[in-house]
């Protein structure tokens, strides 16, 4: 079996890498391309790196060229580099995708996989308390990273009706955390005061890092097809992180926090604007029982453990 894996240098590709190449099968042959090339790059065993730009027909033609019978797109940009265009993430994150479902189709690939995001669903005030799948996707504009997942879903079921040789397994993914994660969202938890919206729980649902890349695992190599949800079972507030942290938990009006980053944006004291409030105000939760009856995995971390677990990897916590 040939599996070819974008974002291969990435935190999850990176690991699913290893995963497979640990499994120690002479016919598993793995191909990874990233944008990024490791100062490193160890020779292993069924394994081959290619440096491949997504904006670019480098990695179609890196397809076209090995013809894997499963493509693993991971590639993402999920913070916007200093200097980077919105357009230029649209062209690696949309336009990329496009260029990699295209390929699939001409090289015959038998299935896809992707990663997805919770934030598909968007940020919205009347988001259902728990999301399913069927529910419909309505990233919010403002956010790229939200909108570009809901524009390449909607892409991706144009190809399950044209295309429907081309299985795909689609992973909403909620909140990752592992022992090295380091992102926007946990440097909310390393500040003295953990920051709360009034009228708001903030509820985060999560994921268990390696939990991801055995979901991932499955994905590729036993018979799995179909839209799913990934998350550990149940949520943690704001609130609650705070009181597990033993800080202050600062709850401030919505209407302030709007305010305060609606004066500091424009004078580059903080990076995000008045839109940012609704990526805690809104949060989309996501429910998992369709992971677990249907795709047949059951998460081995709650979110509640999964953030205990990275709280004391990092010293955050005894």
């Amino acid at each position: 079996m040939k599996i070819l894996i974008t974002g291969a240098n990435g935190y999850i590709g990176t690991q699913l890498v290893q995963q497979l190449l640990a499994r120690k099968q002479d016919d598993l042959q793995v191909i990874g391309t990233d944008l990024r090339k490791l100062e490193k790059e160890k020779e292993q065993v069924n394994y081959q790196f290619y440096k491949g730009d997504l904006s670019k027909e480098e990695v179609k033609e890196l397809i076209l060229e090995h013809c894997p019978d499963c493509v693993v797109h991971l590639a993402a940009i999920v913070v916007r580099p200093k200097g980077m265009t919105r357009e230029a993430v649209y062209e690696v994150e949309v336009e990329g995708t496009k260029k990699i479902l295209e390929a699939c189709v001409q090289a015959k690939v038998k299935k896809i996989i992707t990663t997805s995001s919770g934030a598909a669903y968007g940020y919205h005030e009347d988001n259902a308390a728990w999301l399913t799948e069927e529910m419909p996707l309505r990233g919010n504009q403002e956010f790229a990273y939200a909108w570009h997942k809901r524009l390449v879903e909607e892409m991706m079921a144009d190809y399950r009706c044209d295309h429907p040789e081309l299985q795909q397994v689609i992973l909403r993914v909620s909140t990752i955390l592992g022992k090295t994660t380091d992102n926007d969202i946990t440097n909310l938890f390393h500040k003295k005061s953990i920051l709360g919206l009034r009228g708001s729980a903030t509820p985060f649902v999560i994921i268990w890092d390696k939990d991801l890349v055995r979901i991932l695992e499955e994905a590729i190599l036993k018979p799995k097809e179909g839209i799913f949800n990934v998350a550990g079972d149940g949520i943690i507030t704001m609130k609650e992180i705070a009181t597990l942290l033993q800080k202050r938990y600062l709850e401030l009006p919505a209407s302030v926090v709007k305010f305060i980053l609606g004066i500091a944006k424009p004078l580059k004291l903080v990076r995000y604007g008045p839109e940012q409030v609704k990526f805690l105000q809104y949060r989309p939760v996501l429910d998992n029982q369709k992971l677990k009856e249907k795709f047949g995995y059951e998460p081995r971390k709650t979110s509640k453990e999964v953030f205990l677990y990275y709280a004391k990897e990092k010293g955050l916590i005894l």
